[in-house]
């Protein structure tokens, strides 16, 4: 895959390229980098569309489910014409009309350690858009594996959470949630601007790692409140007895 900046490349990032921390230099390492989204819905969606808009060379889609109407209110990716059909197809067909020089690789499979290790390995970076602690922590076990950089989100209602993990650096997942509760209460309700926020900051942090600039946040749980609105950062230290990064 080519990362020499092309006349349209020039044209399309300009605002990009003029800050000073990405320039030409940042834009092309935007440009060679490979971005797993892990689940394409109302986070997943969201960061594969700046991830695209951005420059991304390529990103590769993971998720087995079709769309359903209750996803509209949230996942703006699809349209009611999408209903029934494959969020990975969907989200192919609109990313490619927003940036078509982004390769898309499409994996319509559930995500586990024996499905999706080997999709990770081509990858620079991994960005959660799932809906289970059980699926977060293998994208966790895997990053850690790989030492690559991982990017969680999590949102419920007008409330959500990000934290930003890199190799070596700080806590992982498993330190910050070492006995997750598992099995929901039941339905959780969640609006639409929630997942836009977690995933803008999602795809902040995505952005400042591809262009190599270092987290100010390593070991940092961030949690946002939609009604305040406010937000809190409590800082969780690296457990030396972890199971995954010890």
């Amino acid at each position: 895959m080519p990362t020499a900046l092309s006349e349209e490349d020039a044209l399309r990032y300009r605002r990009q390229i003029i800050m000073p921390e990405i320039g030409e230099a940042g834009q092309q390492r935007i440009k060679k980098a490979t971005v797993m989204i892990a689940g394409v819905g109302g986070l997943g969606g969201l960061s594969a569309g700046y991830m695209a808009a951005a420059g991304v060379g390529r990103l590769i889609l993971v998720d087995n489910d079709r769309v359903a109407v209750h996803n509209l209110n949230r996942q703006i990716l699809y349209t009611t014409a999408d209903i029934g059909k494959w969020k990975t197809d969907c989200a192919l067909d609109r990313l490619k009309a927003l940036n078509p020089s982004c390769c898309i690789d499409v994996v319509k499979d559930a995500i586990g350690p024996d499905t999706t290790t080997d999709i990770a390995d081509r990858c620079d970076l991994i960005i959660d858009g799932t809906d289970s602690i059980e699926t977060r922590m293998v994208l966790n076990r895997i990053a850690v594996a790989l030492k690559i950089p991982f990017i969680f989100g999590g949102v419920s209602g007008f409330d959500g959470m990000l934290a930003a993990f890199s190799p070596g650096r700080g806590a992982c997942l498993a330190c910050m949630f070492p006995d997750p509760q598992t099995k929901a209460a039941g339905e959780i309700g969640i609006i639409g601007p929630t997942a836009g926020v977690i995933a803008s900051l999602q795809s902040m942090e995505a952005v400042k790692r591809l262009i190599g600039k270092e987290s100010n946040m390593p070991g940092a749980l961030i949690h946002f409140h939609g009604l305040g609105p406010r937000l809190k950062k409590t800082v969780v230290s690296r457990n030396p007895e972890c199971p995954v990064c010890a």
